[in-house]
């Protein structure tokens, strides 16, 4: 009787201790991944004001993170073609989890937890013929690998899940790639598309542009009413100009983006991040390539632009309008056509900014 009455008393002083939370962490707004110039990468959590909170160290360079929704835990993804992912604790700065792809498999950089946290999701390909393929991890039971599903593409890249749902979405980029050097192999047959997967895999919806086959969808951003954000990667003639952020709701056709006239050719075809604006009223994109950054109406009409030197990591900002980095150690406020430098750190910031917002 005794030792269950011990028991019982355990369990409650247990259940009773505070849980961990962002703010064990610091409070960071955003997650990034970052370098610095002696070759040593980390991924680091970053405040609402600019500020760098934590650096916690990774074996080989970042690519992208994503942040658990209850606890502070983020799971840090390699540059693609990735053979590591590391959870991280990010309150103690452990990692308590490696997760390594299936022989014959690689990380391609992003992933999403199902909305309780119990179940991440990672965006991955087959190494040969760049078959896309979703991972399934039990972050329950100490990431154990589940099971695995099509993306419903080759090439898949950033996968989210629509706000207030268990619907992932994912940018399948189309593009097959060598499994050693990423050199691109279908260029002339490629098959990008934006896909819409239940969270047992099953395809709910897909969209494709058929004018702008060689468009490969990369990024995505989400408005807080479901609206999706993908950014492309134009794989063909440069001296072409086509549009780089597409506009989708579930169930009704895209709207293409097309800047302004003077604009069209500033983002050199690559467009590397997007994100909605805290209201989900503005939406931008960046290109690294072209130092630019471009924003949008929600109804696809051009705004205004930026021009900056190797900005990529793009975010809402609690003020309003954007956060973006840049690999010179820049993070800055976006607003209105405007850049207002808000911190300049020591380290090369890498492409994505991970909102926690």
């Amino acid at each position: 009787m005794m030792q269950r009455r011990a028991f019982l008393a355990s369990l409650a002083a247990a259940t009773a201790l505070p849980r961990a939370s962002w703010a064990d962490a610091g409070s960071p707004a955003y997650l990034a991944a970052a370098a610095d110039g002696a070759g040593a990468y980390f991924l680091c959590g970053i405040s609402a004001a600019g500020a760098r909170l934590f650096s916690l160290p990774m074996p080989g360079r970042g690519h992208a993170a994503t942040a658990h929704p209850t606890r502070p835990e983020a799971v840090a993804f390699a540059r693609r073609p990735g053979t590591f992912a590391l959870v991280i604790d990010c309150a103690s700065g452990t990692t308590s989890a490696r997760l390594t792809p299936p022989e014959g498999r690689q990380f391609n950089g992003h992933g999403a937890y199902s909305a309780d946290g119990a179940v991440l999701f990672t965006s991955e390909v087959v190494a040969e013929g760049s078959e896309g393929r979703v991972g399934v991890w039990d972050a329950a039971r100490g990431y154990q690998r589940i099971g695995e599903f099509a993306s419903g593409g080759i090439g898949p890249h950033e996968i989210l899940r629509l706000p207030g749902s268990e619907t992932l979405v994912i940018a399948n980029g189309g593009i097959q790639t060598d499994p050693s050097d990423r050199t691109p192999l279908n260029l002339d047959r490629m098959r990008p598309n934006l896909a819409y997967l239940s969270p047992e895999g099953a395809l709910l919806e897909q969209v494709e542009l058929p004018e702008l086959w060689q468009n490969s969808i990369r990024h995505l951003g989400i408005a807080s009413d479901g609206l999706v954000a993908f950014a492309m990667q134009w794989q063909g003639d440069l001296m072409e100009p086509v549009p780089l952020l597409g506009l989708h709701r579930r169930g009704e056709a895209p709207i293409l983006c097309d800047p302004a006239p003077e604009e069209i050719f500033a983002m050199k075809g690559y467009a590397g991040s997007v994100a909605f604006a805290p209201g989900g009223q503005e939406v931008a994109i960046t290109s690294p390539r072209g130092g630019r950054v471009q924003a949008f109406s929600r109804k696809g009409d051009p705004l205004w632009s930026v021009a900056r030197a190797d900005i990529c990591g793009l975010g809402p900002c609690t003020e309003g309008g954007f956060v973006a980095t840049d690999g010179q150690g820049l993070v800055a406020r976006l607003d209105q056509g405007a850049l207002h430098p808000l911190e300049r750190d020591s380290l090369s910031w890498d492409n994505h900014l991970v909102s926690l917002l």
